[in-house]
């Protein structure tokens, strides 16, 4: 079994890592899709985000989560696989910076919330539709999300430095 640092040290010099870091055009075009799926991802959450804490209250949170739901998921379409490749071609680097395990750490926080939200607090939402009352737990839910997300986006932008 090979070592993390080995493991590390393959992924980079794969011929997909070295073929990306080698196109003039590949490794900025990744770039371009990440952001974009992270623009898709983060914009629509934030935006329920927002909702649940309290603003645009005419709109019914299961509405707005059947327009936004879709969004989130393409951003995430995106961001997987071009972040997948983004780190292969910087395994070494990556694989011991704090900075990135932070990130993922933030990113699994925000999954939990997000299935915590999905699976015991929403589910009034979606029984009772249009007249279910927001809890504090899907407060608490929105703030963590918005918080979680920017420390994320924080992240990513310092990786780059």
């Amino acid at each position: 079994m090979q070592s993390y640092d080995q493991w590390l040290e393959w992924l980079e010099k794969s011929s997909w890592a070295v073929g990306i870091r080698q196109s003039l055009w590949l490794y900025p075009a990744l770039e371009i899709v990440h952001i974009l799926g992270i623009v898709l991802l983060v914009g629509a959450a934030f935006l329920f985000d927002l909702r649940l804490l309290g603003f645009s209250r005419a709109m019914p949170v299961t509405l707005l989560s059947k327009h936004l739901l879709p969004w989130s998921q393409r951003g995430l379409i995106l961001i997987i696989p071009s972040g997948i490749l983004l780190f292969i071609t910087n395994a070494q680097a990556l694989g011991i910076d704090p900075v990135f395990w932070t990130k993922v750490a933030l990113i699994v926080v925000a999954a939990v919330n997000v299935f915590v939200f999905h699976r015991f607090i929403y589910a009034p939402f979606k029984r009772d539709g249009v007249n279910a009352e927001l809890s504090p737990a899907a407060r608490v839910c929105g703030v963590v999300s918005i918080v979680v997300w920017v420390a994320v986006v924080a992240c990513g932008r310092l990786l780059a430095y």
